[in-house]
């Protein structure tokens, strides 16, 4: 019996995927298990392996084709047998259809120039290979779809225009969707950034202590003040809240962003629930999702859905800096370095070391002085985080 095989739906987030390479062609045989395609998301790219043994009978999309989730992709069955009632918008196709085993491709999707019509991945690789990014190219793929022949074309048959097109810089994807998404953050929103900083030697002593166990060494500066942060947004939730179509939607739950720094761009993983999570836990679940974006293994509902957001450029130097708000979200925290800073005591001057931090908020919906409160109660929970974290220490 014919086994037909839908397009997966890898995240809530996501509606289509681009067939990237067909590892398999019709007539071969496959084994159940065996990779069969390879497509990929805007963030990552993924293997769809055959749920069956059998014939690889057909294969409804070309390379590069952006197909919508649980689209019939391709047929495995017996040699010869029918695969029409599974084309795509053939209304007698079954209902029941096989689900692929999905799995991640080691390396992430390649980045890709965009002009006026989508690349095809072998596309993409051609042009950054070849530093060749015309500014006209006609597309002869699905739906004006460019592929690899579409440029190697023009490639070869003029070699000037090549050199001239060269001259600009394209960008990725990725880097087109990040400022699309900062352009809309300032349009939409009305940001004004508050400035403070936190005596850091309660954070820095609980750092050694953490660091000396096996068991929390891992924990670092960054998952601290998150924990810090966390416990702010509890006692004072009208900042874990976002601004939709005019409405204040006010979030129990902390589901916390944190920036990320990929080779494919900025990305902003969330960690569930991190308000029932101990600092070791946080450590873990920030550590795991990081790592995943570096790699492209991220899946894609795991970079949807925070209601606060925190950016850390500390380690790279950073004493203040504006964050920009991630709509529809409200507020998010900048964390900068520590530095030592001169204090007036009864003993004198003495110098002891400060945690900068930069807190925008959305004046649509807070305030200056609630912002400047928050503020204020994340400065305290940073002063006393040996305290604060004593209960949740494992």
């Amino acid at each position: 019996m014919a086994t037909p095989v839908e397009m997966p739906k890898l995240g809530n987030t996501v509606e289509e995927c681009i067939i990237s390479q067909w590892i398999k062609r019709p007539g071969e045989s496959v084994r159940e298990g065996e990779l069969v395609a390879e497509i990929e998301t805007d963030k990552a790219t993924f293997e769809v392996n055959a749920p069956v043994s059998g014939t690889l009978l057909a294969t409804f999309f070309d390379e590069g084709a952006l197909v919508p989730v649980f689209t019939n992709i391709f047929v495995i069955g017996d040699a010869g047998e029918d695969f029409e009632p599974f084309r795509p918008g053939d209304q007698s196709a079954p209902t029941t259809v096989a689900a692929a085993p999905v799995a991640v491709v080691d390396a992430p999707a390649a980045s890709a120039p965009t002009h006026g019509a989508p690349y095809s991945p072998r596309a993409r690789r051609f042009a950054d290979e070849h530093n060749f990014h015309p500014a006209d190219v006609r597309g002869s793929g699905p739906a004006g779809r460019i592929l690899e022949q579409d440029l190697r074309s023009l490639y070869d048959a003029a070699p000037a225009a090549r050199s001239a097109a060269s001259e600009g810089i394209a960008v990725s994807p990725i880097r087109e969707r990040i400022a699309k998404r900062m352009r809309e953050s300032l349009a939409t929103t009305a940001q004004y950034t508050l400035n403070s900083s936190a005596n850091a030697a309660g954070l820095l002593a609980l750092r050694a202590h953490f660091k000396s166990s096996p068991d929390t060494a891992a924990i670092n500066i960054n998952d601290l003040v998150a924990f810090c942060a966390i416990r702010a947004l509890e006692a004072m939730p009208d900042l874990n809240a976002e601004f939709v179509n005019a409405k204040i939607v006010a979030h129990k739950e902390v589901h916390l962003g944190f920036a990320c720094d990929t080779p494919r761009g900025l990305m902003v993983p969330v960690i569930r629930n991190a308000h029932q999570l101990s600092p070791a836990q946080l450590s873990a679940a920030a550590k795991d999702l990081a790592a995943k974006a570096n790699t492209g293994h991220i899946a894609p509902d795991d970079l949807t859905g925070a209601t606060f957001t925190i950016s850390n450029l500390g380690s790279l130097g950073i004493e203040t800096f504006t964050p920009l708000l991630n709509p529809p979200q409200v507020a998010i925290l900048g964390v900068g370095a520590i530095q030592l800073r001169p204090v007036r005591t009864a003993d004198g001057i003495q110098f002891e070391d400060f945690l900068q931090l930069s807190l925008t908020c959305d004046h649509q919906v807070i305030d200056g002085a609630p912002g400047a409160r928050f503020l204020r109660v994340v400065k305290e929970q940073i002063e006393n985080v040996e305290q604060h974290a004593q209960v949740h220490r494992h």
